[in-house]
């Protein structure tokens, strides 16, 4: 039987685990997280859009999602 490794991760204060080789873009869509309403940092870092499928999530990453509400 193969093992799945698991990662440790903090989002938005909560943690989780997820598998070892889970991408931000698999991150965000296994949540049902809409990536053109968010933005997205990692370790304090701002995520361009446009590299997210190339992001590997590492253990300890902190990552906060912010949504982005309309109104006036």
């Amino acid at each position: 039987m193969k093992k799945i490794n698991k990662v440790k991760i903090n989002i938005n204060g909560k943690k989780r685990s997820i598998s070892s080789k889970m991408s931000l873009k698999s991150l965000l869509n296994n949540n049902k997280i809409p990536i053109n309403k968010v933005a997205i940092e990692i370790n304090e870092e701002i995520i361009n859009k446009k590299k997210i499928s190339k992001i590997k999530l590492k253990n300890g990453d902190k990552i906060e999602i912010v949504h982005f509400i309309g109104g006036g």
